[in-house]
């Protein structure tokens, strides 16, 4: 069965009224069409696509799942009675409710779904349950495609290739698609502890290489930011810049440091505090440079920015120290990332100490120290920070090659 939408030719105070063509074949592959309660400036509708421009603002996220719950309830009724009259159908349509917040049928996978995230939301950070609710939301695009309510015995090796097909063709990232894969994994073995039986251990991810970079400021580049000379107004930003990059810490944590979080083990100054993410109790030893800071400010720390600001401002110290080389960075345009060359200046925000410091001090300090610094569970999870091209231990591989080349000539 086949869909599709358009717009009437006259508008109304409302905008064009939204109208569905579906082909019967028990009709004789008759095509039939159907008026919607649905309206929409002429202007925000893609042609090409049958659907809003904007699908991610709030007045036609809305519009955009109605759509898609218009067509899957047309092709239950037609798989139910293919023989059903435009009137019957119509009436049904008339009794959807299109409200936002959306009851599901039991036995579903997004009821599944949906049972998941309530059993998670007080046990999961608040960034971990958005990103659920946006696997959520693909997968009901992903049932508008499909034109189907989606049961957990359909999900197998070739629903997960449909799956991927559709993301690419959506043009989300490579990243995005396996994420959402793993997780709906994690929705059938969930399915499982409730007796439904699944596909959920034939299933194979595709495994894409996506290549990885992740931006950091290096010790030449650090250096050169310290030694920036920089107006007042941006002293205190580019101060917490250097302290975040010695001390690994996510700006919700370093912003909140204090002389009385200060204390002293074995004559070493240390800092003792609960990273606000995780909830994880951190004592880190102070770095020399973040001591040598610390000293202009009476033993304390800068005065606290706003994240806002801080961002603003300490692409404004790197512009100055010219941190200018050229990087391929990832960046939302419109409705999805786009890959753009630009210089690393631009691209610096708060989370870059945290990622430098991890990079910097990889394979010269115990990962395990690390770890215990920057409160990763898991090694895997502290990887996610290493720059896998470091250019410092490039060269110095490089210099052993140079060395044990000349005592051997």
């Amino acid at each position: 069965m086949v869909f599709s939408f358009f717009l009437s030719k006259k508008a109304s105070g409302s905008g064009h009224r939204i109208y569905i063509s579906y082909t019967a074949s028990v009709s004789g592959n008759k095509i039939c069409k159907l008026p919607l309660g649905l309206f929409i400036a002429k202007e925000e509708w893609d042609q090409e696509k049958q659907r809003p421009l904007n699908i991610y603002c709030k007045k036609y996220k809305r519009l955009y799942a109605a759509l898609n719950t218009i067509k899957i309830r047309i092709a239950e009724l037609l798989q139910e009675k293919p023989d059903l009259s435009l009137k019957t159908i119509s009436a049904a349509i008339r009794k959807l409710g299109f409200e936002e917040n959306t009851s599901f049928t039991d036995g579903h996978f997004l009821s599944l779904m949906n049972d998941y995230l309530e059993l998670k939301k007080n046990s999961v950070s608040l960034s971990t349950f958005r990103r659920y609710q946006v696997f959520m939301r693909l997968m009901e695009k992903f049932e508008g495609y499909l034109c189907r309510r989606i049961l957990p015995e359909d999900i197998d090796s070739f629903f997960i290739r449909s799956f991927y097909a559709f993301g690419r063709e959506e043009q989300y990232t490579e990243s995005t698609l396996n994420r959402s894969a793993e997780f709906i994994k994690t929705i059938l073995n969930f399915a499982e502890t409730k007796g439904i039986r699944t596909h959920v251990r034939q299933i194979e991810i595709p495994r894409s290489k996506v290549q990885r970079k992740v931006l950091i400021l290096d010790e030449k580049e650090i250096k050169k930011i310290k030694q920036a000379r920089t107006p007042r107004r941006l002293q205190q930003a580019k101060d917490w810049l250097v302290i975040s990059c010695y001390t690994g810490q996510r700006i919700s944590d370093f912003m909140k440091f204090g002389s009385s979080q200060i204390i002293t083990i074995d004559g070493k100054k240390c800092i003792s505090f609960i990273q606000q993410k995780t909830h994880k109790e951190i004592v880190l030893p102070l770095h020399p440079i973040v001591l040598k800071i610390m000293g202009r400010y009476g033993n304390g720390f800068p005065k606290p920015l706003d994240p806002g600001s801080y961002n603003e401002q300490i692409k404004e110290v790197a512009a100055i120290a010219r941190i200018d080389t050229p990087v391929k960075i990832r960046k939302r345009i419109g409705f999805r990332s786009r890959e753009l060359d630009t210089e690393k200046w631009q691209n610096i925000s708060s989370h870059i100490g945290r990622r430098s410091f991890a990079s910097n001090f990889y394979g010269k300090i115990p990962t395990p120290l690390l770890m215990q610094a920057t409160g990763h569970s898991t090694e895997q999870m502290f990887l996610n920070y290493i720059n896998p091209v470091n250019h410092a231990r490039v060269i110095s591989l490089g210099n052993y090659f140079e060395k044990i080349y000349a005592e051997g000539a």
